[in-house]
């Protein structure tokens, strides 16, 4: 898993290099306008849909690991293949701390994905301002539309089983009697 995630962060910081190094074409720019590179580096830092799919992630995988414990102690296996210990389902799991590991990779992964898609969407917003002038607040709505539906995809698709999961860890707890 370490090596996909690496392999995943070395290919969202070449975009990241690849996309603010193309050079674009020459035009006069007003001495109070940012750079390029500096105007879409701002607008993905501090775009809340670059973070919140990622924290919305950690938290669900959080409980989710968090509500197992319990069920852990009293026998019960792992269904999820990737926090067992030989990798099947419903095996023994991981060390608490390995599994604290994983939830961190797969947040940060989950980052990485956020990050590179508010990344292109902002390098073709901003060619797109500059190509078309004229249209800009046209083309910043298209720019928040899809930034939002692109976040709001990622948060659910990643969340939602866990959060469910969670949810039946508590009740299966509560009903055998553990606490």
């Amino acid at each position: 898993m370490r090596s996909v995630m690496a392999r995943h962060a070395r290919t969202v910081g070449l975009l990241v290099v690849f996309g603010l190094a193309v050079p674009l074409h020459a035009s006069a720019q007003a001495p109070d306008e940012p750079s390029f590179a500096v105007d879409v580096f701002k607008r993905v830092v501090f775009d809340p849909t670059t973070y919140v799919p990622a924290t919305v992630a950690y938290h669900s995988f959080r409980l989710d690991w968090d509500t197992s414990q319990v069920l852990f102690q009293h026998g019960f296996k792992e269904i999820n293949p990737r926090f067992t210990v030989s990798g099947y389902p419903r095996d023994m799991p991981i060390s608490y701390q390995a599994g604290n590991r994983r939830i961190l990779d797969d947040a940060l992964g989950v980052f990485g994905t956020s990050l590179l898609n508010n990344l292109i969407e902002n390098v073709f917003e901003r060619a797109l301002l500059q190509s078309s002038p004229d249209h800009p607040r046209l083309i910043r709505t298209l720019g928040w539309i899809e930034r939002i539906t692109f976040a709001s995809y990622l948060t659910y698709r990643q969340s939602s089983q866990h959060f469910q999961q969670a949810e039946r860890n508590r009740q299966m707890a509560a009903q055998s009697g553990f606490r």
